[in-house]
């Protein structure tokens, strides 16, 4: 008996053995993945839904899987894609802005959408089912985000306008050579309807001194609500936003009417006037 039990640990130790080498062997000798990306600018292609996270009442995120699981989406850090869709017999495309990235997201990407009732491609996607498909093609944009290509970012978004500046501010926040500073004004109707805010409160509480977040409600619905009420004003930009400068950005994304006082407001404030489309270098960026 004792042999066999000596026989046993013996075995056990030699499994233990070689799995330890063959991993040390294929982390250090073996070739590395090449994670391969797959967007073609003019070309539109099928991606499967793999899952739906419901996040209110009329958005979600939603996971789309890739050819391969080595494969990433291939789009540049403020870039969108198009996505094509039939509806009532008319082609329709529109553009979104993934809120993965190819660091964080090898086989798939992901979307934050907002369904209508009266639209076309967001309703269209929110009646998928898993394993239907989307055609997307990209990259789409006029701005493509570098590390530290400005000392100070000020954010401006509403509803699903958040999309693009939680694409940057993570990236912001995954490299820690990045010390640009983001100062961010989200707007939505009801407190319900922030989208993100876990993962928005999370950047600000791991680095408070580089992640600042203004929250504005149209209706909050509870006296201790401690954000903000009402519009984008000048006011709130110029007390939650950077001022202009050299080396200072604007970036605004959101609904037109709130696009279009946030510009306004803009020019009051000291900023260059936003051009009617916007490019990499414009102090004040509209996506």
């Amino acid at each position: 008996m004792e042999n066999d039990s000596l026989d046993m640990r013996t075995a056990i130790v030699g499994a233990l053995v070689a799995i330890i080498a063959t991993v040390i062997f294929s982390k250090f000798f073996l070739p590395k993945t090449v994670e391969k990306p797959v967007l073609i600018k003019d070309e539109f292609q099928e991606y499967p839904l793999i899952s739906k996270t419901v996040l209110t009442h009329n958005t979600a995120s939603y996971r789309f899987g890739l050819p391969k699981d080595t494969d990433v989406l291939g789009l540049p850090i403020g870039q969108h894609i198009s996505i094509r869709g039939v509806v009532n017999g008319k082609e329709i495309v529109r553009s979104y802005t993934p809120t993965s990235l190819d660091a964080d997201a090898v086989g798939h990407f992901e979307l934050l959408i907002k369904s209508y009732e009266l639209g076309n491609v967001s309703k269209m996607i929110g009646n998928l089912n898993i394993g239907d498909s989307i055609k997307v093609r990209g990259p789409k944009g006029f701005y493509t985000y570098s590390p530290s290509m400005n000392k100070d970012i000020g954010m401006i978004a509403g509803g699903t306008g958040i999309a693009p500046m939680y694409q940057i501010m993570k990236s912001i926040h995954a490299d820690p050579s990045d010390k640009t500073k983001v100062s961010l004004v989200y707007g939505n109707q009801t407190e319900d309807d922030i989208l993100l805010k876990k993962e928005l409160d999370a950047f600000v509480e791991s680095n408070p001194d580089q992640f600042k977040i203004r929250y504005l409600l149209d209706k909050p619905a509870r006296d201790t609500w401690e954000g903000g009420v009402g519009y984008v004003t000048a006011d709130v930009m110029k007390e939650f936003l950077p001022a202009p400068a050299d080396g200072v950005q604007l970036l605004v994304c959101g609904p037109p009417g709130m696009v279009s006082a946030v510009k306004r407001n803009a020019v009051a404030l000291g900023f260059e006037k936003a051009k009617p489309i916007s490019k990499m270098g414009d102090q004040v960026f509209v996506f």
